[in-house]
C-alpha cells in the first residue's frame, strides 16, 4: 500500500500534488483523501499529509483520520464526490465531465471487506 497505488486514480493524484502544494484542498477534499487513502496509507502517512494544508493543523488531521477510521467509513462514490465538491471552491474531481473520473473503485483496489460491506448494503437496502 502507497502512494503510488493511490496515484493509480487521477483524482487521487489531483489531490496528492494539490496538497504537495500546501493548497486547501477544501474540507469535503480533506474528507474524500481521507476516506480513501486510509486504504493505502498508514496513520502517520495519512495524517502527514493532510498536515501539509495550510489550513489543517496537526490535531484536526489527526481528528478527521480517527473520524474516518473509527466510523469505517467507506470510500465515496462518484456522485457524493460531486455533491460535495458543489459545496467548496476547490475541485476534487479534476475532470467532473468525464462520467469516468473520479471513480474510485474503477481505478484502485480496496481490501475485499470494502466490497462486502457495499454488497450487504445493497442486499439491506434491496430487502427494506
Amino acid at each position: 500500500m502507497s502512494v503510488k497505488e493511490l496515484q493509480k486514480s487521477d483524482m487521487m493524484a489531483h489531490l496528492l500534488s494539490a496538497l504537495d502544494d500546501g493548497k486547501d484542498i477544501g474540507h469535503y477534499g480533506r474528507l474524500v483523501f481521507a476516506m480513501v487513502a486510509r486504504h493505502f496509507l498508514n496513520e502517520s502517512e495519512l495524517i502527514s499529509y493532510l498536515r501539509k494544508d495550510k489550513d489543517f493543523s496537526e490535531e484536526d488531521a489527526r481528528s478527521m483520520y480517527l473520524q474516518v477510521q473509527g466510523k469505517d467509513y467507506n470510500p465515496p462514490q462518484r456522485e457524493r464526490i460531486l455533491e460535495w465538491q458543489a459545496h467548496q471552491d476547490f475541485p476534487i474531481c479534476p475532470n467532473p465531465d468525464d462520467p469516468d473520473s473520479c471513480n474510485v473503485y474503477k481505478d484502485l483496489q480496496f481490501p475485499s471487506e470494502i466490497y462486502e460491506q457495499i454488497s450487504e448494503y445493497h442486499e439491506q437496502k434491496s430487502e427494506s
